[in-house]
């Protein structure tokens, strides 16, 4: 189901009994649109998301790690100086709206006790984030600017009035009413009771409505089917279930419309790190990479389009043996080319005297014609090797760029900070004086560990620094070593100088998952000993050269690479 207005009221229900009574220590805003509240609460830390992302915006507990930046922004300062100690006190939903309101009690400056509310608007592309003043109902910051230009309706802006988002002319399912009956008499079609529901209460999705009609439709008594419905989001079992088209939803209950459950969570909170562990990691690498990804691709244009105008060239200077042919031709019936001709038909002795049609230049005397092929020829050959070298230069720099555009793909928003400074290094980005203390201070990241199923470590680099440093550093010489054959990706070692035949498939998935070629159905893995991967001198950033090695076909599976990922 959606992230609606009753999904909302059970991820309020779990928060609630785990929050209340926390207090807030630390107040991290790792991502621009979103902010990790960490509650201590029932002798336990809760990191707590609030997103405010237009395309997956939420609020839950998360396990998922994150990085903060090296310096915390405006927003995360402000919400320091109000919440940092504040102890929440109310978890509560606005009208089965998404809309939630964290309430905390804290003590401003002089030490006068105060009660704050940060408000939690889960509304796509307008979600937000507001810390809000319950005495005087001012705001004190929102992540989000709205001034008047952007909407009419309300200011969100520090100092204005808050405003509660405009409401919607629909009932609270959770009020008592007997409308659904009504509902249910006039509309007997299914599909069309499902829109009828969604517009007449409040915060129900497309997928809740469509499970509520079809609850509705069942024998029985309309109270007892709608209560229950109500009542699964009182006490949540949060569940992946897989579509015909192979799609996963989730869900806050028993939603058997759409198909079986495939997955039970402890918690919904579970469920949506599960979830959206993958595309919210993307999102968030979007907005991080943004000006990357931009880079890239524009140098792959235009390193493309200038391989061309050489692969071009290259098919010119073919002509080269036949403007020598000419050439020779030419000089050799010389005495046939009168000064003033614009075209000559001679024997070429060559092929068997067949007649060869030669142009000339009526500016030009017959032996200085003869000369200009000579001269035309020359200098096209001259061309060959030089083409041939600028073609083999800018084939490595697509290479390259094209495996910085995989490794953006595949990359963790901690992976973006490395991938940044190596475009930097490489003359790729403008370098920023301002900024070189703070990358000097941060720790590189490090390769992704596995566990192969018997046990054998396995390493994965995720960038060109990793790469490097995993490769021609860490490895021991006898380790194996694997790589995609010609598919940009990342390098895997195997920890182990007689890998079993298991263990080497495995790897060879890894390999493949983490390449360029992650949905294809069948990838060629490449597996090699350490001793024979070498770097050239002056070579880009990840790349090897290497020898003797054999090669693995393996299908990328998902649902393998996180059973060899290790438990914490």
């Amino acid at each position: 189901m959606s992230f609606d207005g009753l999904f909302t009221h059970a991820m309020v229900t779990e928060l609630r009994q785990t929050l209340v009574g926390g207090r807030i220590s630390k107040i991290n805003q790792p991502y621009q649109n979103e902010l990790i509240l960490t509650i201590r609460a029932n002798r336990q830390n809760y990191p707590v998301l609030l997103s405010a992302d237009p395309t997956y915006p939420r609020i839950q507990t998360t396990q998922i790690p994150y990085v903060n930046p090296a310096v915390p922004t405006n927003f995360a300062m402000m919400m320091r100086k109000y919440l940092q100690g504040a102890v929440v006190t109310a978890v509560t939903q606005m009208a089965n709206d998404r809309v939630v309101h964290l309430t905390v009690a804290t003590r401003n400056e002089l030490g006068d006790a105060e009660t704050l509310t940060l408000i939690i608007e889960i509304m796509a592309r307008h979600s937000n984030v507001i810390l809000v003043d319950d005495q005087t109902s001012k705001i004190i910051d929102v992540i989000k600017h709205v001034g008047a230009d952007q909407n009419r309706y309300r200011l969100l802006l520090p100092g204005a009035t808050y405003i509660q988002p405009p409401k919607q002319d629909k009932i609270d399912p959770f009020t008592p009413n007997t409308d659904y009956q009504a509902l249910v008499r006039d509309y007997p079609n299914e599909d069309v009771l499902a829109k009828q529901l969604q517009q007449h209460y409040q915060g129900l999705g497309r997928d809740s409505a469509q499970q509520l009609a079809a609850d509705l439709h069942q024998p029985g008594d309309l109270a007892a089917h709608y209560q229950a419905f109500l009542a699964q989001f009182d006490h949540p079992e949060p569940t992946l279930i897989t579509l015909p088209n192979r799609k996963t939803m989730f869900a806050a209950g028993k939603f058997d419309h759409f198909g079986p459950a495939t997955r039970q969570f402890d918690t919904l909170s579970q469920l949506l790190d599960f979830y959206y562990a993958d595309a919210a990691q993307r999102e968030r690498v979007q907005q991080q990479a943004g000006n990357l990804i931009r880079v890239v691709k524009n140098n792959l244009k235009k390193n493309r389009n200038k391989l061309k105008k050489l692969e071009q060239t290259l098919a010119n200077t073919k002509q080269a043996d036949e403007l020598r042919l000419k050439g020779e031709i030419l000089t050799t019936y010389l005495h046939e080319v009168k000064r003033g001709m614009t075209e000559i038909t001679l024997p070429d002795y060559y092929h068997d005297n067949v007649p060869l049609k030669i142009q000339l230049s009526n500016q030009l005397s017959p032996s200085r014609n003869a000369q200009k092929y000579f001269s035309r020829y020359q200098k096209q050959k001259n061309a060959v090797g030089y083409v041939g070298e600028q073609i083999d230069l800018t084939q490595a720099e697509i290479d390259y760029l094209d495996n910085i555009q995989t490794q953006i793909e595949l990359a963790s928003p901690a992976d973006i900070a490395e991938i940044r400074e190596e475009l930097t290094q490489q003359g790729y980005l403008k370098q920023h004086h301002t900024k070189k203390k703070q990358r000097s201070s941060r720790r590189p990241s490090q390769p992704q560990a596995f566990v192969a199923t018997d046990g054998t470590p396995i390493s994965v680099g995720k960038n060109n620094r990793q790469n490097d440093q995993l490769t021609l550093k860490t490895a021991h010489k006898s380790d194996y070593w694997l790589h995609t054959q010609k598919i940009p990706g990342s390098h895997v070692i195997v920890h182990s100088d007689h890998p079993s035949e298991t263990t080497l498939l495995e790897a060879a998935n890894l390999a493949a998952y983490f390449s360029k070629a992650r949905d294809s159905a069948t990838v060629p893995v490449d597996y090699v000993q350490v001793r024979r991967i070498r770097k050239p001198n002056g070579a880009k950033p990840g790349f090897v050269i290497y020898e003797g090695q054999k090669t693995l076909y393996v299908s990328p599976d998902a649902q393998l690479v996180e059973q060899l990922t290790p438990k914490d």
